[in-house]
């Protein structure tokens, strides 16, 4: 199966086992990851989720 270059917020949510009010948290806080906007819509692309778990297992792992 051929992996989707970007999901919605709602793919990206259920991916990482979180609701939509936390992703719209943390990207208030500048914790987020990286987003486009396309028209209306929001996407989240293959390698900004891949930073993102990346930044977030490196500031897990040095506290």
């Amino acid at each position: 199966m051929k992996q989707k270059p970007a999901s919605s917020v709602n793919e990206f949510c259920a991916d990482h086992s979180m609701g939509r009010t936390m992703f719209y948290d943390l990207l208030k806080k500048g914790k987020g990851p990286e987003i486009i906007k396309l028209g209306r819509r929001t996407i989240i692309s293959v390698e900004a989720a891949k930073r993102w778990r990346e930044k977030l297992s490196k500031e897990y792992k040095d506290e």
